[in-house]
């Protein structure tokens, strides 16, 4: 059974940082991007950032440029989401999902380009 599982969430004041991880089992991802999306209370699912197969490219969603950065260990078949610079609009339940394709970029950054999902770890930043 494959299973993408996050942790790492948490209550966090603005400015502060966490990091989440996302571990994944069943089957190997290390040919496959990963990303992270969020989805706020009321609001639709949100692309975050994606990162390619290798770890050598990544796509960054204009709110969270230059204050998350993403990675993966793919001997761990774990991707990790380093945020810094917390906002109280970053609060979200953040999800893991792993892509169809090796690819990272502005073409793969909808839900559908996805085909595994996390059950996803609740940020919230107080201001």
């Amino acid at each position: 059974q494959v299973q993408l599982v996050e942790s790492g969430g948490g209550l966090v004041q603005a400015g502060g940082s966490l990091r989440l991880s996302c571990a994944a089992s069943g089957r190997s991802f290390s040919s496959n991007a990963m990303a992270w999306f969020r989805q706020a209370p009321g609001k639709e699912r949100e692309f975050v950032v994606s990162i390619n197969w290798s770890g050598g490219r990544t796509y960054y969603a204009d709110a969270v440029k230059g204050r998350f950065t993403v990675s993966r260990d793919s001997a761990k078949n774990t991707v990790y989401l380093q945020m810094n610079s917390l906002k109280p609009e970053d609060t979200a339940v953040y999800y893991c999902a792993a892509g169809r394709t090796r690819y990272s970029g502005p073409a793969y950054s909808d839900l559908d380009d996805y085909d595994y999902w996390g059950q996803g770890t609740q940020v919230t930043v107080s201001s």
